[in-house]
């Protein structure tokens, strides 16, 4: 298999490695600061990609990215913590700079894609991601690829309305659990130490995490009866996101019991990657893209 540039953009840094083609493996890691300019990001990643050609003969680069890619334009649509990369064709201005073919890919997409590729969902072709972190979102992917949606808006799982009329990406989020508890106990505590004291039978803490689990599993009740898939990976930027799953099972399961509907339970994963989730998904979009170039 060939060699590949990965590069994973966020607001404050910018990650890259090599996919080694004979190991199968991430090696020649990095990471520098994002810059505050185009100029200065065109540069920095052309120091990046010139490095890897230099040395390891690479047939091109996969990029995440934040914002929604449109993937038939190049362009990048919708808003950011990078306003200077969106509203025009930058993946052909890249692509003129490197001398390489690009292909890019929202960094929610990407995290999805990684699973797939070789993470939880290994081996399936209909999956949804559910991504918790500050805000909620989400990726759908069916027969194995990324559904972007009529206006690039296919998984904002975190506009969902939940029965209170609060969006997901409010009431689903660590963020909101700890607002809830430390407004109300007078306290400055994490999430991490609100879970901790719900372990213990602290009653608030008990209270607002049983509130934060009831939210996300009557999301993912409702999207696995509208998407059928094999599988929701749950990711995110929780460090341990694993010890959410049974919390969710036990709450969709009483959901399940409440409204007799099919009898099927849609199984709930944790991701696998975390993070190395935003490059291992470009290697996988860059695969799909173009296939012969990988042999």
């Amino acid at each position: 298999m060939a060699n590949l540039a990965l590069i994973d953009v966020g607001g404050t840094t910018i990650k890259f490695a090599l996919w080694d083609g004979t190991a199968h493996k991430l090696t020649k890691q990095g990471m520098v600061a994002t810059p505050k300019s185009l100029n200065a990001y065109y540069a920095a990643l052309t120091k990046i990609v010139r490095t890897y050609q230099l040395s390891d003969q690479i047939v091109g680069v996969g990029m995440s990215t934040p914002g929604a890619v449109n993937k038939a334009t190049g362009i990048i649509e919708g808003a950011s913590a990078l306003p200077y990369i969106h509203n025009f064709e930058i993946q052909s201005a890249l692509e003129m700079r490197f001398g390489l073919p690009v292909i890019m890919e929202n960094e929610i997409n990407c995290a999805a894609l990684a699973e797939l590729g070789s993470g939880s969902a290994e081996g399936l072709q209909n999956v949804l991601y559910l991504a918790i972190d500050s805000d909620v979102g989400g990726a759908v992917i069916i027969d194995g690829h990324i559904q972007h949606g009529s206006h690039l808006f296919s998984g904002e799982f975190g506009a969902m309305l939940m029965v209170d009329g609060h969006p997901l990406s409010e009431v689903g989020t660590i963020t909101y659990l700890t607002q809830q508890y430390n407004q109300q106990a007078h306290a400055e505590l994490t999430g991490t130490e609100i879970f901790a004291l719900a372990r213990q039978d602290n009653s608030l803490a008990h209270q607002v995490t049983t509130a934060f689990y009831q939210h996300l599993a009557q999301a993912i009740y409702n999207l696995q009866y509208c998407f059928d898939p094999e599988a929701i990976i749950l990711g995110g930027g929780l460090e341990k996101i694993d010890f959410l799953v049974p919390h969710i099972e036990i709450e969709r399961r009483k959901l399940l019991t409440q409204v007799q509907l099919a009898p099927f339970e849609t199984p709930l994963l944790a991701s696998q990657y975390q993070d190395d989730a935003n490059l291992m998904g470009a290697l996988v979009d860059f695969q799909q893209c173009y296939p012969q170039k990988m042999l």
